[in-house]
């Protein structure tokens, strides 16, 4: 199982527009919708938003993880964004960040909701996939990333080769 299960180029947004963490949500939740991974954006936004004003996701990689959990959705699916420039995430301290994964999370979910988690915090911590992601050209490059991007239970690294 890779990163690239649970998206597609639809829901890679390569320069957000956005630079605050609400904007940067509510795009990302638009491209959900429009792939229909959920049936009502605004709903899953404010749930989204709601839980990141409770405890913010951003982490000193300059990643964010944004995420809700909602009856209704059909799978479990995220929205990828990477800013061009770094923009503070939310109030207080909080670290500048770059790349957003907003994750739309089927209340039922949690047996394949935890090692998408786990590996996306693995290699959040790994200096050169993140360097190999900023520096893809497209969704399509980040979608080729993605796919070799293994989640943990396969016994394969978190790192694609051109990172190694």
């Amino acid at each position: 199982m890779t990163l690239a299960d649970f998206t597609r180029p639809g829901l890679i947004v390569p320069h957000l527009v956005s630079r605050d963490a609400p904007a940067a949500i509510h795009e990302l939740s638009l491209a959900l919708q429009r792939e229909g991974c959920v049936p009502d954006w605004l709903p899953f936004y404010h749930e989204a938003l709601n839980r990141e004003f409770l405890l913010s996701t951003d982490m000193e990689a300059g990643l964010a993880f944004p995420h809700a959990r909602l009856p209704g959705l059909r799978e479990l699916a995220f929205a990828f964004g990477r800013s061009d420039a770094p923009f503070t995430w939310g109030p207080g301290i909080t670290h500048p960040v770059r790349m957003v994964f907003l994750l739309a999370v089927p209340s039922a979910a949690a047996d394949q909701y935890l090692p998408l988690v786990s590996g996306l915090a693995r290699f959040s911590g790994n200096r050169s996939l993140l360097d190999t992601i900023h520096g893809a050209a497209d969704s399509v490059a980040l979608m080729a990333i993605f796919r070799q991007v293994v989640l943990p239970g396969s016994g394969v690294p978190i790192v694609p080769a051109e990172a190694r």
